[in-house]
């Protein structure tokens, strides 16, 4: 054998298992990456209420987009639309996507069918994983996982909304910061607040203020703690 043809059949064979690697492992991720993924959508429509609308909607990576409108206080104008693009923490996640299972992915009747029973918002769950696509209209559901999934939904919007209300005291009325960063302390300690960590970078801000007070600035810190804290866990 010349070392010509020799060193030819050495490039065929490096061709040869550079194709095959790229079999095995490249393309499988690029089929993996370029696959639909799975998510879940909320929105609620409450007139009079603030906000009015909101809706969210969650992939199974974590990646999460919120929209709300209305005004911001009572006694406030209306605001612009707000927007926001936020990542779960993986336990708020799997929570999401397990209920969603637990719900069968709202198919079939999820609302109670009774109308004897108080407004308390047009509700619409959504699911869509690229194969199946899935929508329920409802004011109140019997079902446990469809209600615990509501109440993960509405305690992140409350979450999201006190950070747009802290954002802009922060830039337009500091001293209103107080009172604000107190109720959200408040609904921490009784568990009525999800996902913290998505309003970190205005507590952030906050504490990083010199010309706000020094107890605000504390109280931000501590929420700023406590959320760093469950997204350890």
């Amino acid at each position: 054998m010349t070392l010509v043809s020799w060193c030819s059949r050495v490039r065929s064979f490096e061709f040869r298992y550079f194709f095959l690697l790229c079999v095995v492992v490249v393309l499988p991720a690029f089929a993996q990456e370029s696959k639909p993924q799975a998510t879940v959508g909320f929105t609620l429509d409450f007139p009079q209420s603030i906000p009015d609308h909101y809706g969210f909607t969650v992939s199974a990576v974590g990646r999460a987009e919120y929209n709300s409108t209305g005004k911001l206080t009572p006694e406030s104008e209306p605001a612009d639309p707000f927007h926001l693009e936020f990542t779960l923490s993986p336990t708020t996640r799997d929570k999401i996507f397990d209920l969603a299972a637990k719900s069968k992915y709202f198919q079939g009747k999820v609302d109670s069918g009774k109308r004897n029973l108080a407004n308390t918002g047009a509700k619409v769950l959504t699911y869509d994983d690229g194969q199946r696509s899935t929508h329920a209209e409802y004011n109140y559901s019997p079902i446990p996982a469809v209600q615990e999934l509501t109440a993960v939904f509405q305690n992140m919007s409350t979450t999201l909304e006190f950070g747009r209300r802290l954002d802009y005291y922060h830039h337009y009325q500091k001293l209103a910061l107080e009172e604000e960063l107190k109720r959200m302390e408040e609904m921490v300690r009784s568990r009525s607040l999800d996902e913290v960590q998505a309003v970190s970078p205005i507590l952030q801000q906050i504490v990083a203020d010199q010309s706000v007070i020094n107890v605000s600035r504390a109280r931000a810190q501590r929420l700023l703690a406590g959320s760093a804290a469950l997204g350890s866990k």
